[in-house]
């Protein structure tokens, strides 16, 4: 958070202050989990449909909170709003004005996000002091959450920006205002809230038709709709992909883990990727055409992509269990990403012998394609040789 009087605070987020000084100097960051709090945190009251955040903001000041945000008056120093939701995103915008130097980057797509996220993470961060989204908070709460983080001494900013509805994601880039937006892929996820593959692109595209004049649109080249949403805009577009401007050459998997050369502009540098999957190479070009965009040399980004690891905890990790290889990944599928999964533990199966075993939930949010998505992996299965699918 940048330093910011508590008066100006109150101010920029139409609340009234509360056994607070109006001097009192803020440069705590926002937190919404009372158990996170501490001395860098204010705490920020939510009221949710089960549990109401009014109830634990004496648990965050006794853990060091200085204030809370809140939307009615507590026994503890706070600043009263309206609308504590609101009161964020009006926050953030601030924050984004006053650091224009700030290099943004906003990332979405039907699958691959947090991934890229996290690659993207690994390259900025040797280049100077770099905050990117926790987990997978890319909501209209997760992304101020997240800009708020950042200070004066911040140079890169990663926001992950998902969609439940549409102009959620325009709403967040107009706020967060980014030098490079990115958009992955355009797949089946959530087909059942926006009901169309069209729908979601067009969803998905609110990212790069909200850009700043000359900003940076990062596309892939994996369906027909993302290569074509920077066309008549003015912006700057890179492409990523097979043939594509930022591409990889002399693919070849080993262990379930990509190896291949960097191919883009400024030159050509061997990668080996540490995490899962040879679905991971269109996320490792998008991190790498993003850092490209950003100026980063070559050489700093094939490191970065080399020596990246997930943060997020059950995505494609290994555990061997008295001689059995588990391939863990518990998120949000769809049967893009499903068959992604199935076709590498085909590869590690092959590599290490014994028998395949696909043990698969329920892919929701499909909506009437729901059947025949689950066919399709079901004869995916079948296709690759998968030996048992449960």
């Amino acid at each position: 958070m940048i330093k910011i009087s508590a008066g100006e605070f109150a101010k920029v987020v139409s609340g009234t202050l509360h056994d607070i000084d109006s001097k009192m100097l803020i440069t705590q960051a926002p937190v919404i989990n009372s158990k996170k709090a501490g001395q860098d945190k204010f705490f920020v009251a939510f009221v949710g449909s089960v549990v109401d955040g009014h109830e634990y903001v004496k648990e965050a000041i006794e853990l060091g909170a200085k204030f809370a945000l809140v939307t009615r008056t507590v026994s503890f120093p706070h600043v009263l709003v309206s609308d504590v939701g609101q009161a964020l995103t009006d926050l953030a915008t601030y924050l984004r004005n006053q650091l224009p130097d700030l290099k943004i980057v906003g990332i979405t797509g039907s699958q691959g996000k947090t991934t890229t996220k996290e690659f993207l993470n690994s390259i900025l961060t040797l280049d100077g002091q770099t905050i990117a989204t926790d987990g997978n908070f890319n909501t209209d709460i997760g992304v101020p959450l997240t800009l708020l983080r950042c200070n004066e001494s911040t140079k890169h900013c990663i926001l992950e920006m998902g969609a439940r509805h549409v102009g959620d994601i325009a709403r967040l880039t107009k706020v967060a205002k980014p030098n490079v937006g990115v958009v992955l892929v355009v797949g089946t996820a959530h087909l059942g809230e926006f009901g169309s593959v069209e729908a979601i692109a067009k969803t998905k595209s609110e990212l790069i038709t909200n850009l700043p004049e000359k900003s940076t649109a990062i596309l892939g080249t994996y369906d027909s709709y993302t290569p074509k949403m920077a066309d008549s805009l003015k912006l700057n577009k890179i492409l990523f992909g097979q043939n594509q401007m930022v591409r990889a050459a002399d693919i070849e998997i080993h262990g379930g883990f990509a190896h291949f050369d960097l191919v883009m502009p400024s030159g050509r540098s061997a990668v080996s990727l540490q995490i899962l999957g040879e679905h991971q190479i269109p996320n490792a070009l998008a991190a790498a055409a993003a850092a490209y965009a950003l100026g980063v040399p070559i050489e700093v980004i094939a490191e970065g992509l080399t020596t990246a690891v997930l943060d997020s905890k059950w995505r494609m990790q290994i555990e061997n269990v008295n001689g059995v290889q588990i391939i863990h990944d518990y998120y949000n599928a769809n049967p893009e990403s499903m068959k992604a999964a199935l076709k590498t533990l085909k590869l590690l199966t092959q590599e290490s012998g014994g028998s395949s075993w696909a043990i698969l939930g329920k892919m929701h949010e499909l909506g009437d394609l729901e059947p025949e998505g689950h066919q399709s992996v079901t004869a995916y299965s079948q296709e690759i040789g998968v030996d048992h699918l449960v």
